[in-house]
């Protein structure tokens, strides 16, 4: 079988579901993944099968043991290589016509133009303490007219987050400025990214550390993350379905059967985020 041919099969079932023409903005689509880890290689791999034919994808790391639990390239056999590397054989494994640019860098003011190149969507998969770097990337794509999407993996939910180039900021959506030390911003992130923060009547915070970097996650939470991200990239790329961009939001928890869909008037400058920021602050310097 040509590869023209495999690839019309291989996506075949997505028909009937997104239209032929659909199918085909998807595989001309280009997406650009922040990290290759928990989340960054679970929305690679679903925005794969989704029939995604271009991917940027960049992580300076490689896979350990601790990945195992909830990282979908992280198996016995792929520890100790790159996780870029790994997901790039993945990835050519669903679809050898894929067009894959890799990074094997974190990103920086040094390597974000080549990180954006020719990108239609921006996904985040950088790891949640790593708060410069998100915002550097944020606002890139911002400058560029891109839209950018993050779905945080919490307990044993997610959250979504649509951030549209016309739209409210990431900064403005989170209350971050420069004057913010960097746990002051990782608090405002965190706020922002949970506006009903139901994973914390469960979340033992002993485990959360800011100084390491560390902290509990779990598969299913990533799958679902993955389900909102991939979805949103077709109503972007598409046009199919309404994106609804932040200040709305999207949070499930699947242990607690709760799910909402809300809108946070004012984004970081709302006196409830301003507040909720304040004590997970509290949270994150009790527990370092």
């Amino acid at each position: 079988m040509d590869a023209k041919q495999f690839v019309k099969d291989a996506f075949s079932r997505n028909l009937g579901i997104v239209s032929e023409s659909q199918q085909q903005q998807l595989l001309s689509t280009r997406v650009a993944v922040a990290g290759a880890g928990g989340v960054g290689g679970l929305h690679l791999l679903t925005l794969a099968r989704l029939g995604v034919g271009r991917f940027t994808l960049a992580d300076p790391d490689i896979f350990e043991a601790v990945n195992i639990n909830r990282q979908y390239g992280a198996m016995q056999s792929t520890l100790g290589r790159s996780k870029v590397d790994v997901l790039a054989e993945m990835l050519r494994d669903i679809n050898p016509a894929v067009e894959l640019t890799v990074i094997r860098e974190g990103i920086g003011p040094e390597n974000v133009a080549e990180f954006f190149e020719g990108v239609d969507v921006y996904v985040d998969g950088i790891d949640f303490f790593e708060i410069a770097a998100r915002r550097l990337v944020f606002q890139t794509a911002r400058q560029r007219g891109i839209y950018a999407i993050t779905a945080a993996p919490l307990g044993f939910g997610a959250t979504l987050q649509v951030f549209s180039p016309s739209g409210m900021s990431f900064d403005e959506y989170c209350g971050i400025s420069d004057s913010m030390s960097s746990i002051e911003q990782v608090a405002a992130f965190a706020a922002g990214l949970a506006p009903h923060p139901y994973h914390t009547r469960y979340l033992d915070f002993t485990y959360v550390n800011f100084s390491t970097g560390k902290g509990p996650a779990v598969s299913p939470a990533c799958t679902l993350a993955a389900s909102f991200v991939a979805t949103e990239v077709v109503k972007i790329v598409t046009g199919k379905g309404r994106i609804k961009p932040v200040p709305h939001y999207v949070q499930v928890d699947l242990l607690l059967n709760k799910h909402t869909r809300g809108y946070l008037f004012l984004g970081g400058r709302n006196p409830l985020q301003m507040l909720k920021r304040r004590m997970i602050l509290d949270k994150f310097r009790s527990g370092r």
